[in-house]
């Protein structure tokens, strides 16, 4: 199976006519159709149903398309990468991160050690289910993680960045967003955000809440449609501070509590390079300069 005949079969699939297709193609018709007849013979079933009016596809027909869609998508995306990399880069860093928000201070480390090292490009990573395993397969260099998650991951070094606090969320005219400080008596009579693959130390905090019996509390299955939840008023969040993107938008208060998250960033014994550690320094330094930065 060719590139190019998979260009052929998506473009197929979308005009369902073979001159219209194959003219978009910039092809004739009659190579068009032999190079989607050699694509049907080679995987052993019929893509197309043709007819007078051209091509339908078949049931099997429509998952095979809708599978290379996304392939060529991801493979387009590999092609411009590595034109990117080529042109400028010797090497490169991923760093793995369940959302944007968890390294808050990474756009900066980027800007100053590509500045430092021009050869070494940095890519974020985001995978807010699979980041350890896809780790674990060394498709990242970088592990963005909390130090309960790291205690049974073999052949990795783990490098502490900072320690982030428990802090409620809430819209801005919210009452509770005057105070500085948040205690349990607060969430009394109100809703609770819950779930959405709370860490350890936030789930102890957030049934500790629950188990007074004077909060009502709404499962929410991630971060984000729990903030969704937050702003359309449905009730408010318990959260750790590193998923602050310090955007304004809702208002952070530091809850009384003294649980905290250790966040820590992972990397491959194996992996040696001068590069790896100078970026990791960069990192470190920034959240250890960060003075009077709510984490």
């Amino acid at each position: 199976m060719t590139t190019k005949q998979i260009d052929y079969c998506i473009e197929l699939a979308r005009t369902r006519n073979f001159s219209r297709a194959a003219e978009n193609a910039f092809v004739s018709q009659p190579t068009f159709s032999y190079q989607i007849r050699l694509l049907e013979e080679e995987i052993g079933f019929r893509i197309f149903e043709r007819n007078g009016k051209g091509a339908e596809l078949t049931p099997a027909g429509q998952q095979f398309v809708s599978y290379l869609t996304g392939m060529r998508e991801e493979l387009k995306r590999a092609i411009e990468q590595g034109q990117n990399f080529s042109a400028r880069y010797t090497d490169n860093i991923t760093v793995s991160m369940m959302v944007r928000e968890a390294l808050y201070f990474l756009p900066e480390a980027i800007r100053i050690f590509e500045k430092e090292q021009p050869g070494v490009q940095v890519t974020p990573l985001f995978q807010y289910d699979n980041g350890i395993e896809s780790f674990l397969k060394d498709e990242s260099d970088i592990l963005f993680a909390l130090l309960e998650q790291t205690k049974h991951i073999p052949g990795i070094n783990v490098h502490r960045l900072f320690e982030s606090h428990v802090y409620l969320i809430t819209v801005k005219d919210d009452p509770l967003a005057a105070k500085n400080l948040i205690v349990e008596e607060d969430l009394y009579g109100r809703t609770l955000m819950v779930g959405g693959g709370s860490p350890a130390a936030l789930r102890a905090v957030q049934q500790r809440v629950i188990a007074s019996g004077r909060v009502e509390y709404f499962n929410s299955p991630d971060h984000d449609s729990t903030l969704v939840n937050v702003a359309s008023g449905k009730g408010i969040c318990l959260a750790p501070g590193f998923l602050n993107d310090h955007s304004g938008q809702f208002a952070w208060i530091p809850y009384d509590s003294e649980k905290c998250f250790h966040c820590v960033l992972c990397t491959h014994t194996t992996d040696r390079r001068e590069s790896l550690a100078a970026f990791i320094q960069t990192l470190q330094k920034l959240y250890k300069d960060a003075v009077a930065f709510p984490l």
